[in-house]
């Protein structure tokens, strides 16, 4: 193929992505609701896999905190290999079955918590005995697979199976597989995040102020929403560290 043809074909294969999420949406509901009802108890939401399944739920994990305002530990992504898996394959490391296990015992798991496993193929024993395990102490259990009939699948309680078909290179499921392993993630935790209050409208006003770009985008919001001009309104939100603080704290003060 040249590369044109390269291009396209992998772009029609990810046009196909957005539908095979689609036809899941009611699973990935269930699966939100009840790991919802868990975190209004206090409970905190994992993720595991090995490969290019770890490392989409380490980010999307590390990705709250400065989205949502929420404490590092509310959301956790663990892979096979540890954190030097995250740059670099540690060989068998998704092979070991009971290995998941003993990683989410480091954090003093509960049957308040959530715990979902991802692996495209659906068959990786590093997140079967996790989930399994899980499962038997009582937390919630759902999974992110691309195959039908998996035994991750079988092992959670809430699965969700989205069929992409075969990839544009014969198994390598960082493509199709990986983009809707993100997608779904994405839903899991932003949804998670709007029911738990942690946005205002679709404003992101807990967000961290982690750089200039964001100071900025904040000091906008409160202007939105506040008769300030762009210099007060960025004192306030540098004096009380988010948008929600410094319009709460504003009401206060007019009331």
């Amino acid at each position: 193929m040249s590369t044109t043809e390269i291009l396209f074909n992998i772009n029609r294969e990810d046009a196909k992505v957005a539908s095979a999420v689609e036809l899941v949406l009611p699973q990935i509901e269930m699966l939100v609701e009840a790991i919802y009802s868990k975190m209004k108890m206090g409970g905190r939401l994992f993720y595991i896999g090995a490969g290019t399944s770890g490392r989409l739920g380490i980010v999307d994990a590390s990705e709250c905190p400065p989205t949502f305002g929420v404490p590092h530990g509310l959301v956790v992504g663990i892979m096979a290999g540890g954190d030097q898996a995250i740059r670099k394959a540690v060989e068998f490391a998704e092979d070991d079955r009971s290995q998941g296990w003993k990683d989410l015992q480091e954090f003093d798991i509960n049957a308040k918590d959530s715990l979902i496993g991802i692996a495209a193929s659906g068959t990786t024993p590093y997140v079967i005995g996790a989930i399994e395990e899980a499962r038997k102490a009582g937390l919630t259990t759902g999974c992110i697979v691309c195959n039908e009939g998996s035994p991750v699948a079988t092992a959670a309680e809430y699965p969700i199976e989205i069929v992409v078909g075969p990839e544009f290179v014969t198994g390598s499921t960082r493509m199709k597989s990986g983009t809707a392993q993100k997608m779904a993630l994405n839903m899991i935790s932003t949804s998670l995040m709007i029911k738990l209050g942690r946005v205002k409208g679709n404003r992101m006003v807990d967000m961290q102020l982690s750089n200039d770009k964001l100071v900025d985008r904040g000091t906008k919001m409160i202007m939105e929403s506040l008769p300030l001009s762009y210099e007060d309104a960025e004192a306030l939100l540098l004096k009380h560290g988010s948008v929600r603080k410094a319009l709460d704290a504003y009401e206060s003060a007019s009331n």
